[in-house]
């Protein structure tokens, strides 16, 4: 019964397995492309896109009112089923037409031309960092589902290479058993591992499976897409000490920029709202013609002048509308303040968790070694019946484990260098 089980798991070991096929048959992108097309489908970013193009429209307003008039044309015709007095040609007629185009021009209007501009300004600076703050998101997404992919691989190999030696190593045992020079206890821890690692082989694969799909809805493909290759050397120093990259964090980075020109525009919307109690000053002219056909033209009339406007009272929507931005203003502000810290915080967290994560890869790098080196003596030494098979076990696990570490370490130096660069709204290395 015992060699039965064994022949089964070996036969079960051998047999290929469906992913090596399906990763030959799914498409394959490489990380610059995974960005391209990941930043034109992400809603976040399109809508970041949409904010610059309201906030632009915006300014370009903002601008007008200071050199051009609003213009409006209006004309109409009535008809009546008895005849009338018509005022343009003094005439009794059916019908009469009218046409008019006014024009207005606001001289001065207690400032608040100036102030809306300001409030323009401000809020197109915030659109343009957040687009930016939006695109490294989004690059941050894509590059951790791209090393997923890549990482999940690894490790798909790492557990089909427990399943290899586990495999040779229930061979060399089975063979020692019919000799005589193992008990059948050997075969059977074997077999043990070997179950586990097949186990752990098949959960892997399922795993890499769903992050080759979650890459593929990550750049709007209906399906699975496998991850190019990218150099797995050890990444060097950063080439930024931390405290410039919070200085610059601090005065480039997209999140504070954002934060301050949103305290800026909220000022200014502040300073908008003071400005109702102060008299507007308007320029106005039109023109006006009645007929009893289009274009009328038998009496025009041209009208010009100014108008000064001092509401005293308006039933106290000036002053709810002073403590809304008061209290709009003092939000900004105090949100500023906040993301001043926490940029702060987030960069030295970003550059000590890369630093951590260099020095974590070259120690698991060490560590396998290590493993390796440890997992042959104990394969020698098992095979001249001087060790246990516990022994020849735990130093199996312990090369897959150590192997699975420097996987994991070697993407955590990524992750942790996209969420700095993120912070700081720039690459830090051109090759990226």
């Amino acid at each position: 019964m015992i060699l039965e089980l064994i022949v089964l798991s070996q036969l079960a070991a051998a047999s290929p397995a469906p992913q090596a096929a399906e990763a030959d048959s799914i498409p394959t992108v490489t990380l610059e492309q995974a960005l391209q097309a990941a930043a034109l489908l992400d809603p976040n970013y399109v809508a970041a896109l949409g904010g610059i193009d309201d906030a632009t429209w915006g300014r370009r307003a903002a601008l007008a009112v200071f050199v051009l008039p609003s213009v409006s044309l209006q004309t109409s015709l009535t008809k009546a089923s008895d005849p009338f007095f018509n005022v343009g040609t003094g005439d009794i007629a059916s019908q009469i037409v009218d046409a008019r185009v006014q024009l207005g021009y606001d001289l001065f209007r207690g400032g608040s031309k100036f102030f809306e501009l300001a409030r323009t300004r401000a809020e197109l600076e915030s659109a343009q960092a957040n687009e930016t703050r939006t695109r490294f998101a989004t690059a941050v997404l894509t590059e951790s589902d791209y090393y997923d992919v890549l990482a999940e691989t690894e490790l798909t190999r790492v557990a089909s290479d427990r399943v290899r030696r586990a495999r040779e190593q229930l061979a060399v045992a089975r063979a020692r058993v019919l000799t005589g020079a193992a008990v059948q206890t050997d075969s059977l821890q074997l077999l043990l591992e070997l179950t586990r690692a097949q186990v752990d082989l098949l959960r892997q694969q399922a795993t890499l499976r769903v992050a080759r799909v979650q890459l593929g809805r990550r750049i709007g493909y209906p399906g699975p897409v496998d991850a190019a290759p990218i150099d797995t050397t050890p990444m060097p120093d950063l080439p930024i000490r931390e405290d410039s990259a919070v200085s610059e964090a601090l005065m480039q980075g997209p999140e504070f920029r954002r934060s301050v020109a949103d305290e800026r525009a909220a000022s200014a919307a502040l300073k908008q709202a003071r400005a109702a109690y102060l008299p507007w000053v308007s320029l106005f002219a039109s023109w006006q013609g009645f007929d009893e056909k289009y274009f009328p033209e038998a009496t025009t009339r041209t009208l010009y002048g100014f108008q000064v406007t001092f509401p005293l009272w308006n039933n106290a929507q000036r002053e709810i509308a002073l403590a809304r931005a008061r209290t709009a203003r003092d939000v900004a502000r105090a949100v500023m303040e906040d993301t001043e810290l926490a940029v702060r915080r987030d960069v030295i967290q970003a550059y000590q968790a890369y630093n951590t994560a260099r020095a974590a890869e070259d120690l698991a790098l060490q560590g396998v070694t290590v493993a390796r080196e440890n997992l042959d003596v104990q394969n020698t030494r098992y095979r001249a019946g001087a060790t246990t098979i516990l022994d020849l076990l735990s130093a199996q696990v312990a090369l897959s484990e150590a192997e699975a570490a420097a996987v994991q370490a070697r993407y955590a130096t990524r992750l942790a260098l996209a969420g700095l660069e993120a912070l700081l709204g720039r690459r830090l290395f051109t090759d990226r």
